[in-house]
């Protein structure tokens, strides 16, 4: 098992509708760490690390969001490995 992280982008209606909070809770229950942070261009950047798989499946709940919000476009692009401790909402 791999160990990775990935930054990811995503735009729509996300901002103002609980998606960094969600977020952060879905990125907990896969074991990950990392963050999701508020954009001034209204988008959400969220930081994951853990297994692949795990970053996988928070890719994929990334493109639908919770049901507060309206996803547009998820882009994502794996980076260096970052030791975070838990999962932060900034």
């Amino acid at each position: 098992m791999s160990q990775l992280c990935v930054r990811a982008s995503v735009s729509g209606h996300v901002q103002g509708v609980g998606f960094r909070y969600h977020t952060a809770h879905e990125g907990l229950k896969r074991s990950l760490t990392g963050y999701a942070r508020n954009e001034a261009d209204g988008k959400v950047t969220v930081m994951m690390c853990g297994k692949e798989e795990n970053v996988r499946a928070l890719l994929e709940w990334l493109e639908q969001g919770p049901p507060t919000s309206r996803v547009v476009d998820v882009t994502y692009e794996q980076v260096e490995w970052q030791a975070i401790d838990g999962f932060s909402i900034r």
